[in-house]
C-alpha cells in the first residue's frame, strides 16, 4: 500500500503559529493553499508586468510541497528553528528524512514526479526566490488579519516578516504589497464598497 496521500491529507491536522495567540486558527493544509494562491500571484506578475520568463503553473506545484514534511516533524516556529546555526542545520536535516520517509510511500512508477517537489526547492533560481517570497507573504496576510483583528501579538511579526519580504528585493514583492496586500486590511464590507 502507498499511504503519501493520506500523509499529505493530514497536514490539516498540523496547526501553525503555535507560540502565538491567535484569532483564527491555521494548519499547514491552508497555509500550503495560500502559498500556492500567492506563488501563482507573484509569477503571474512577474510575466505580466516585468516580462520575465517564469511559469506560473511550474511554481504551483513546488507550493503545494514545500511543507509537506511538516507531516512528520511538525511545524517548527521559526524563533526555535531560527534560534541558532546548529538548531536550523538539525533542523535541515530532520526535514531531509522526512523527505526520504514520505517519498517511500509514494508508488515506485510515480516517485520520480514527487521526489524534485518533497522537500526540495525549485532548480530555477527565480523561482526558488518567488517561493520563499510567497512563503513569506502569506506569513505576512495573516500577520495583518491577526492585527487587524486587534490581536497585538502579531504585531512584531508583522514587523519582522514585512523586512524580511523587502529584503527579497523582489519588484513582484514590492508590487504585490502596495496593489493587493491593502485589500487584507478591510473588513467584508468595505471590500464589497468598491
Amino acid at each position: 500500500m502507498n499511504h503519501y496521500l493520506a500523509y499529505l491529507y493530514r497536514l490539516q491536522h498540523i496547526e501553525r503559529w503555535s507560540l502565538m495567540r491567535n484569532t483564527t486558527s491555521e494548519n499547514v493544509a491552508e497555509h500550503s493553499f495560500h502559498v500556492a494562491l500567492l506563488a501563482h500571484s507573484l509569477c503571474t506578475i512577474s510575466r505580466e508586468i516585468f516580462g520575465r520568463d517564469v511559469n506560473p503553473d511550474e511554481i504551483v506545484a513546488y507550493a503545494l510541497f514545500h511543507d509537506a514534511t511538516e507531516v512528520f516533524t511538525g511545524d517548527i516556529p521559526t524563533p526555535v528553528k531560527h534560534h541558532n546555526p546548529r538548531i536550523l542545520e538539525n533542523f535541515r536535516e530532520i526535514e531531509d528524512l522526512a523527505a526520504e520517509r514520505l517519498l517511500s510511500t509514494v508508488p515506485p512508477a510515480l516517485r520520480h514526479v514527487y521526489t524534485p517537489l518533497i522537500g526540495s526547492k525549485p532548480a530555477n533560481p527565480e523561482l526558488a526566490k518567488l517561493l520563499k517570497a510567497a512563503d513569506l507573504l502569506d506569513a505576512y496576510l495573516k500577520c495583518i488579519s491577526e492585527t487587524s483583528a486587534g490581536n497585538r501579538e502579531f504585531a512584531t511579526a508583522r514587523r519582522q516578516t514585512e523586512e524580511k519580504l523587502r529584503k527579497l528585493d523582489l519588484p513582484e514583492v514590492e508590487w504585490f504589497l502596495m496593489n493587493l496586500a491593502p485589500s487584507f486590511e478591510r473588513t467584508i464590507d468595505e471590500l464589497t464598497e468598491d
